[in-house]
């Protein structure tokens, strides 16, 4: 196969999710099942989650 074959192959199998593969049926409503059957987050969690998103870049860089 030459490389344009390749790179024709794989853009096939990417069709409406360029660079990840296709979810299986049903993948989001599992995903949202899932979700709402988990316990709500103590502040405590999201002050942590809400540090972790709001670093200043150079100690994301150090990491």
């Amino acid at each position: 196969m030459t490389a344009s074959t390749n790179t024709a192959a794989a853009e096939g199998a990417l069709v409406g999710t360029p660079g990840r593969p296709a979810r299986p049926a049903g993948y989001w409503e599992r995903v949202t099942r899932i979700v709402d059957q988990a316990p709500p987050l103590t502040d405590d969690q999201r002050a942590r989650i809400r540090a972790a998103f709001h670093q200043p870049e150079s100690r994301r860089a150090a990491a």
